[in-house]
């Protein structure tokens, strides 16, 4: 899946999906950035986080396990080569949908960090739903739902200190082809999501949790 995500680096670097929202600008408030923070944005993919902690002020160090998404660090989630404590925050925006074992990353992200972990994903809606995206796209593993993600949490030793839920939408299109998606697999794809597309935009429920060190 590697290679796969080196292909795509350009086009999640200049989606607008990913460059703005307000869960981006919710992550980003929750980090606290400012001169003397530091952060680990994990799975940088475009880049986004980590561009405007540091407009903030924060120092960032960014993984990807995808090369071509150019990150300081070549790493997957679930193994972070640093020490315990190494960072005030971690971080991860629209990603973990993505790992082979979400709870084991997070583990690790509160391992390494000081003080706090911020994690936006999508929701888990349906098993339609998950259909649809792994038709979409292969790389996908499972969304998971608001209270998988407090079991995590508690889990990996951290209490969730504050929730946001919002739904964000985007280009139905534009989220097929980011992925290229085959032509044939499309209409499927969108039976599957029949209620959650609207004059062309798709619905994408997301969810946005701060832990804090237990």
């Amino acid at each position: 899946m590697t290679d796969l995500w080196n292909e795509r680096a350009e086009a999640y670097r200049t989606s607008q999906t990913h460059a703005t929202g307000d869960d981006l600008d919710l992550v980003v408030e929750w980090c606290e950035p400012a001169a003397g923070v530091t952060v680990l944005d994990i799975a940088t993919g475009g880049g986004h986080v980590a561009r405007r902690l540091r407009e903030a002020g924060a120092t960032v160090v960014t993984t990807d396990a995808a090369p071509g998404m150019q990150p300081d660090v070549v790493a997957p989630a679930d193994d972070l080569p640093f020490a315990e404590a190494s960072f005030d925050v971690v971080a991860c925006r629209i990603a973990a949908h993505h790992f082979p074992d979400a709870l084991e990353a997070l583990k690790e992200m509160a391992r390494v960090a000081r003080e706090r972990v911020v994690i936006c994903d999508n929701v888990f809606t349906s098993e339609s739903a998950e259909e649809a995206d792994r038709l979409r796209d292969p790389s996908h593993v499972r969304n998971y739902g608001v209270a998988e993600w407090h079991s995590f949490f508690e889990l990996a030793g951290l209490q969730v200190a504050d929730e946001a839920f919002m739904v964000r939408d985007t280009d139905f299109e534009d989220w097929l082809a980011r992925t290229e998606t085959p032509a044939d697999d499309r209409p499927r794809v969108r039976e599957l999501l029949t209620g959650r597309i609207h004059d062309g935009r798709l619905d994408l429920p997301t969810v946005v949790l701060k832990g804090v060190k237990s």
